[in-house]
């Protein structure tokens, strides 16, 4: 036993381990690419005492442990030397085919860690705490709670690759994001019936607004896609059996190319009786529709409802600024101010009223082409203690 390698306490060391002169504790190994490395330590043991004025860390038996582990599951050391960044390229190159929308989401996420210290940092080095802190920041910063979702929805199933490729051994973005960050995203909520007829009462009296009365009625009264609306044309409309044929949605790039798309999901896809009023307004629409020189073509589609000054059919962007124009000349005008009413409002707003009115939630999930049941369900919980009221008496009297 005499000829075994001993520390300064007259511990036995093991095949690699040393102690340098300062006290310092070293492990040399082979990893699994047959580099040798080293790990340090001023503890061997774990019950060893720090020495005073050095920095805690784990003993130098308890970092062996994990290393013999690492190699023993063929874990690429050092995270293969790649960085967050360089990881979430990855991820992304294989993202081939994505919707134009979520493309554009995936280089926006891709920007924002290009500029961070945190894109820089090496996979294997970042912690749970890290990963945390790194999405505080962020908020921070001042980005919103939807676009540390966005980023995070991006960063985590990247990491998630890193784990199955063997290059770390945990995902440290495996958490609740709820629990990290706040939630102050904005619920874009129904508006009042109430409302909703002062609004359409409005445009329909301002000589400018007026000619898009039209159109506006049937976002509120049919709860169409902002994108599944500017995407209809003349041949999905069934004038005669008076249904509208929803199979596509229409958007435009940020490099102003114009994309015909599948609908949002598969449930997406469907038709939509249209009651009398929005029938007439389809009429309306189609009679006075521009005459182009030459009619545009997206995706082997022409006949678009509503066409720009470039005779090029009119997109979500021109219709969400409407909408805000509208709202914005109608609180100059009234002392009882219009909340912020957009496309997706009158969605919603349709939803609700459909809800309040008793109809059955399969039949109101067909109608808005939700694929989960779960989304229009939730729609019944903005229902108060009025409706209630009015569904208690409508039960009680026998209306079953």
């Amino acid at each position: 036993m005499s000829g075994k390698r001993r520390d300064s306490k007259n511990r036995i060391l093991r095949n690699g381990e040393s102690q340098r002169r300062d006290g310092r504790y070293a492990f040399k190994y082979i990893d699994t690419t047959g580099k040798p490395q080293f790990v340090y330590s001023w503890k061997l043991e774990k019950t060893d005492k720090t020495p005073q004025g050095k920095r805690d860390d784990l003993s130098l038996r308890e970092k062996e442990k994990q290393i013999m582990k690492a190699i023993d599951d063929e874990i690429v050391p050092r995270g293969g030397e790649m960085t967050v960044l360089e990881l979430v390229k990855k991820y992304l190159l294989q993202k081939t085919g994505v919707r134009h929308n979520t493309e554009a989401n995936y280089n926006f996420v891709l920007n924002i860690i290009k500029k961070e210290d945190f894109g820089k940092k090496r996979i294997d080095k970042v912690k749970l705490s890290d990963a945390k802190c790194w999405l505080i920041k962020l908020q921070q910063d001042g980005r919103g709670y939807s676009s540390i979702h966005s980023i995070r929805g991006v960063v985590r199933p990247a990491f998630q690759m890193a784990v199955d490729d063997d290059l770390i051994r945990k995902n440290p973005f495996e958490f609740q994001l709820a629990t990290v960050v706040v939630n102050d995203s904005v619920t874009r909520e129904a508006i009042t019936r109430k409302q909703e007829r002062a609004f359409l009462e409005f445009v329909a009296n301002d000589k400018h607004f007026c000619r898009y009365y039209e159109g506006i009625f049937i976002l509120f009264k049919t709860g169409l896609r902002i994108s599944e609306f500017v995407g209809l044309t003349l041949s999905d409309l069934d004038m005669q059996n008076r249904k509208i044929s929803v199979n596509h949605q229409l958007q435009r790039k940020r490099n102003m190319e114009y994309v015909i798309e599948d609908t949002k999901t598969s449930c997406g896809t469907r038709e939509i009786p249209m009651t009398d009023e929005v029938y007439k307004c389809f009429q309306r629409i189609i009679s006075s529709r521009k005459k182009p020189r030459v009619e545009p073509i997206v995706g082997g589609k022409c006949g678009f409802l509503y066409l720009d000054k470039n005779d090029m059919p009119m997109v979500a962007l021109h219709w969400e600024k409407y909408f805000q124009h509208i709202c914005e000349k109608y609180n100059s005008i009234y002392r009882v101010q219009m909340p912020k009413v957009t496309p997706h409002v009158c969605r919603h707003t349709f939803c609700s009223n459909m809800a309040k009115s008793g109809m059955n939630p399969k039949t109101l999930q067909y109608l808005m082409g939700h694929s989960d049941i779960s989304v229009t369900l939730n729609t019944y919980t903005h229902i108060g203690y009025d409706d209630a009221k009015e569904e208690l008496k409508r039960v009680v009297n026998g209306e079953w």
